[in-house]
């Protein structure tokens, strides 16, 4: 059994406490809250410190803290020589103090508490300075994900800024999509069932594949319609910059 302990409880953190809560391959030694009631609920008290100082040695400690406080933290672990990951999708992995062991486990998904998600299909991303350590990180690893990769910090990096691109920009052009329904006393929930085609397409097609839709079609006559019909800047800003970029693209194909 490997022994684990986190640092975090936030979005990341307790999802994780729930998962390695759910294996018999991880014991879950400590996590580290400041605010105790936040992962009360996930984890026995006794196991809850509030002070680093208190952080016991284990096989691995997993820092799942905000980004611009990682290195803040790292700094402040006790021990040294130990193994210490982050979490983080951007960061490099000399983020973690030079005095412990470094790694990263970064979770490729989208962490909202109160939404459940499947741990078995999300990809972790690994990264240690040897091959102990990384075996180490890969059995965490796999004791909750079937899908787990060996990548570079330069590697995670492009991975996380593509991330942001199909994920975190989508969730936004939802969100417009959802005003303009709004403004016009439509439910939303009339293009869902095209969000879940388009999201399933993308399963079995390319991208470019997949891509419909005016701008596709060079249909400048319909695209002339929705710029003249909307009257929000940032909205008619981005519509021309998407359909300008959906038709570079296929000049480039």
């Amino acid at each position: 059994m490997i022994r684990v302990s986190i640092i975090g409880s936030g979005n990341v953190a307790q999802h994780l406490i729930q998962e390695f809560s759910k294996t018999t391959d991880i014991e879950l030694v400590q996590v580290f809250a400041r605010n105790q009631e936040s992962v009360a609920q996930l984890i026995s008290v006794d196991k809850i410190i509030v002070n680093l100082n208190e952080l016991k040695l284990v096989d691995v400690t997993i820092i799942a803290v905000t980004d611009e406080a990682i290195a803040a933290v790292s700094n402040q672990i006790p021990f040294e020589n130990q193994l210490v990951a982050h979490t983080s999708g951007s960061i490099a992995i000399e983020a973690i103090n030079s005095k412990n062991r470094q790694g990263v486990f970064y979770p490729l998904q989208t962490f909202t508490k109160s939404k459940e998600i499947n741990f078995k299909t999300t990809p972790i991303c690994l990264e240690a300075q040897n091959d102990n350590d990384l075996k180490t990180l890969q059995m965490v690893a796999k004791s909750i994900s079937n899908v787990v990769f060996h990548i570079n910090s330069e590697q995670r990096k492009a991975l996380h800024v593509a991330a942001v691109f199909v994920c975190n920009f989508v969730n936004h052009l939802y969100q417009i999509g959802n005003d303009i329904c709004i403004e016009n006393d439509l439910s939303f929930d009339l293009l869902k069932p095209l969000i879940q085609e388009t999201a399933n397409k993308i399963l079995t097609l390319s991208p470019n594949e997949a891509q419909t839709g005016p701008a596709k079609r060079k249909d400048t006559q319909t695209i002339n319609a929705h710029l003249n019909y909307l009257t929000n800047d940032n909205q008619k800003e981005l519509y021309k910059l998407l359909t300008k970029s959906i038709i570079d693209n296929g000049k480039k194909l």
